[in-house]
């Protein structure tokens, strides 16, 4: 499966742990845009100027990894695409550009589901998608979520229940179901 995976979803890094380490261990084919990747880094812009330096140097390690998830923007196709909010229309192009079977996104209300079906691409929550993942491949995404927890431990200095953790990453279901 190729998935394209929005800012939205990179930004929190517990949810891109998780995202990024399934893609590395080989359940997924990740893809992004440039501008993807940018808006990324812009965002954490507003925690310090030291967090967008982070950022750049961990897309940097992203795209070294990942070398063919970057999609090139193709011309004039975001001229005839239309989603709720006009900002987002790279998002889909880049999905489309890039053949991803689904865009992974927390951002639902811009990306109707008739809309993207008619380009053949699904819209899919990130605790879905990584509870769908664990359904077929329970050992990788459970040592996943250990590692992430793990590091988030460790960068926190105090215990991280991974259940807690990964509701707070906006991935309950994912959480319950490595919990129980």
């Amino acid at each position: 499966m190729r998935a394209l995976l929005d800012a939205c979803v990179l930004y929190p890094t517990v949810l891109r742990e998780m995202l990024v380490g399934a893609a590395d261990a080989g359940l997924y084919e990740p893809l992004w845009s440039e501008r993807i990747l940018e808006e990324w880094a812009r965002a954490t812009r507003k925690l310090g100027p030291v967090e967008e330096v982070y950022a750049r140097a961990e897309i940097a390690v992203l795209k070294a990894a990942h070398p063919r998830a970057s999609v090139a923007r193709r011309e004039g196709l975001e001229a005839r695409l239309h989603l709720p909010d006009e900002n987002d229309i790279h998002v889909l192009a880049a999905a489309i550009a890039g053949r991803a079977d689904a865009i992974i996104t927390l951002n639902r209300a811009d990306f109707p589901r008739g809309t993207l079906a008619a380009e053949g691409i699904e819209r899919r929550d990130p605790d879905g998608f990584l509870w769908e993942l664990w359904s077929h491949h329970p050992a990788e995404i459970a040592a996943l979520a250990e590692a992430v927890r793990a590091r988030a431990e460790a960068a926190r200095g105090a215990p991280q229940p991974l259940r807690a953790l990964l509701k707070r990453a906006d991935l309950p279901r994912l959480g319950k179901a490595l919990a129980g």
